[in-house]
């Protein structure tokens, strides 16, 4: 399944246009690589997103064409979960 289209379906991304340029923004590494929208996505492999400070690591549990809400959050399990602080942070400090 293309990358794009699988962080759409996981409702990890709302719209498949907003996940296509967070990955042409290299926020999207498969497999520890930056992935274009059109990467194949395989069970077991690992996504790390980020959404601006907070990143965000999963594992590819289930591959399906599409799913309800409910049972979006089946198709992966969340592996790491951080928030990078900003160093305009440390100024204060």
């Amino acid at each position: 399944m293309r990358l794009d289209k699988f962080l759409k379906v996981s409702r990890l991304i709302k719209r498949r246009t907003v996940a296509k340029d967070v990955s042409d923004q290299g926020r999207v590494l498969l497999n520890g690589r930056e992935a274009k929208p059109s990467a194949d996505v395989k069970i077991g492999d690992e996504l790390e997103i980020q959404y601006g400070q907070r990143i965000l690591t999963i594992r590819v549990e289930k591959l399906l064409e599409s799913t309800k809400k409910e049972d979006a959050e089946g198709l992966y399990s969340i592996v790491k979960e951080e928030v990078r602080k900003r160093e305009s942070d440390d100024f204060f400090l």
